[in-house]
């Protein structure tokens, strides 16, 4: 999922294992209409000040629909649909799969193609920490209590208690090779059988290993789109380790169920 961002900043330098950046969004009222929301390797969490975000199809699409005004959603390998046109104004943060365990106490596998209300999981404190946040006068004073909130909720958590340190090892090697590792490769490498590094990689990500993989790849190409003087869709294929322009064409239709000269159109709108 993602919105317009307003302002944006990393978290506090102890939260970065687990979160990789906050941010403020407004959207104003318009016609109804339906965004795709991106697959992603993040977990996103989204507290809303005014408004709330409306689930009309999950990645995942046993999973129910819902309206939220505090939400986290896991990791998904399909897009989902949201409803737009209604005026909102909210934080949005994108947790890591660690930062599941660390910070929700659960692992991210539980979460995964799938939407929740925040109090399922954070429990009473979520409203108290919305009208907070939407007492305060500016983005930069509610990103400093987000450090101080999401600090605390770290230091009282598991941390990283119960994540295999292989399965750590494997996803941090697909994102030093921007997912283009072959799966094979890494299971030698973790001295596991692919089987076996597929089911625990699982167990703990929502995903497997392939479909992390392509999800770091696609994530690393949207960051090149998302560039002030961007290249083009082939140079930024064949720098985010795509085989063509084809393939990464062929990715927007599967991870977000758009085009990626419809996104980039959507994204100029905002």
């Amino acid at each position: 999922m993602e919105g317009p961002q307003l302002r944006s900043r990393p978290p506090a330098a102890a939260l970065r294992p687990y979160v990789s950046a906050y941010a403020g969004y407004r959207t104003p009222a318009g016609p109804r209409a339906v965004h795709q929301g991106v697959a992603s390797g993040h977990l996103t969490f989204i507290v809303c000040l005014d408004g709330a975000v409306e689930v009309l199809a999950n990645a995942d699409p046993s999973r129910p629909p819902g309206t939220f005004t505090a939400l986290v959603a896991g990791l998904h390998d399909g897009p989902a649909e949201i409803a737009a046109g209604e005026p909102q104004t909210g934080l949005q943060l994108q947790l890591t799969w660690r930062g599941a365990r660390a910070l929700l106490g659960l692992p991210a596998a539980e979460l995964a193609g799938d939407t929740v209300d925040l109090a399922a999981v954070l429990g009473r404190r979520v409203g108290p920490l919305r009208e907070r946040l939407a007492e305060l006068p500016d983005w930069s004073s509610r990103f400093d209590l987000l450090d101080a909130v999401l600090t605390r909720l770290a230091a009282d958590g598991p941390g990283e208690h119960g994540i295999r340190p292989e399965v750590g090892y494997a996803w941090d090697r697909l994102v030093e090779t921007g997912g283009t590792l072959r799966i094979d490769e890494l299971a030698r490498e973790v001295g596991w059988s692919r089987r076996h590094l597929a089911g625990l990689f699982r167990a703990e990500t929502g995903v497997a290993p392939k479909a992390a993989a392509r999800l770091i790849r696609f994530e690393g190409a949207l960051d090149r789109l998302r560039a002030p003087h961007r290249p083009s869709l082939a140079a930024v294929a064949a720098e985010a380790g795509y085989v063509d322009q084809a393939h990464l064409s062929r990715d927007f239709r599967d991870l977000a169920g758009t085009t990626a000269t419809e996104w980039l159109a959507e994204r100029a709108l905002r």
